[in-house]
């Protein structure tokens, strides 16, 4: 099975803690960095585009660039289009879903309501991943 790079944007301590034991546990991504809002986001890739992750997995809802400006920076900049964001949140209100795709979000994730429920989480996230070719090999 193919392993992904992945930059994480979570700005909560927990979330970051049980998405990193998640992912560690199912194998199926590596971790370039996990972030804690857009701007940090937009200074890690700077720092280095040379070493851009497969995807951006973000949350929605974070202090400073949140997901949505997220989507609004990355896609308005020629060096990162092609780069796949899917945003994860708690919220599946279908208004938010849409604004997100019509935004450039590559997929729209609910968030698992218990920390248990990580590493399938991140199983899903690689079944779309592969399934929808987010990602060109």
């Amino acid at each position: 099975m193919k392993k992904y790079s992945i930059v994480i944007v979570e700005n909560d301590e927990d979330e970051q803690f049980f998405m990193k034991e998640g992912f560690d546990a199912a194998g199926l991504f590596e971790i370039k960095a996990q972030l804690r809002n857009g701007d940090e986001l937009l200074e890690w890739l700077k720092e280095n585009e040379t070493l851009l992750p497969d995807l951006v997995l973000s949350d929605l809802n974070m202090p400073g660039k949140n997901g949505y400006d997220i989507l609004d920076e990355l896609k308005a900049n020629p060096a990162y289009t092609h780069l796949p964001i899917i945003i994860t949140s708690t919220s599946s209100a279908q208004t938010i879903i849409d604004k997100c795709r019509q935004k450039g979000a590559a997929e729209y994730m609910i968030k698992p309501d218990t920390f248990v429920e990580y590493e399938p989480f991140v199983v899903r996230l690689h079944g779309v991943v592969t399934s929808k070719q987010l990602v060109k090999t």
